[in-house]
């Protein structure tokens, strides 16, 4: 691993610590000041788009709060070049005690040894239909 990759691997470690803590400022911290995260639901292909520190810290509160136990588990990270990926499992409950548990991952562009842009996917689980 050359040292660009090595410092984007750092990078995709202390973001995963942070989102393990639920703290927003450590996750904020490893983005750049015009950083995207592309969440996956939304009214675009690409999900909803927050672009800038405090648009992605507006998201990322919303999901602490809908999911207050949101953990993300059984994860693999890896790098290249400027890109990574990482791959998790999101478990938690919703506050309207809706069980989550969901596999999905993020692919990762970074600049400068910070995350330029974070695109999340997760498989959709089909619930069986109510009696």
């Amino acid at each position: 691993m050359d040292h660009r990759e090595t410092r984007n691997a750092h990078v995709m470690e202390r973001l995963h610590a942070g989102f393990e803590r639920h703290d927003v400022e450590a996750i904020i911290d490893c983005f750049t000041g015009d950083g995207i995260f592309d969440v996956t639901e939304g009214p675009e292909p690409w999900g909803e788009r927050f672009q800038g520190k405090p648009s992605i810290r507006k998201a990322l509160e919303a999901l602490f709060s809908a999911i207050p136990d949101v953990q993300f588990v059984d994860g693999t990270r890896w790098v290249t070049g400027d890109r990574g990926v990482s791959e998790w499992t999101c478990v938690g409950t919703t506050t309207k005690g809706w069980p989550i548990r969901v596999r999905g991952c993020d692919l990762f562009e970074f600049r400068e040894g910070l995350v330029a842009r974070k695109d999340s996917y997760f498989k959709r689980v089909r619930r069986p239909p109510s009696p």
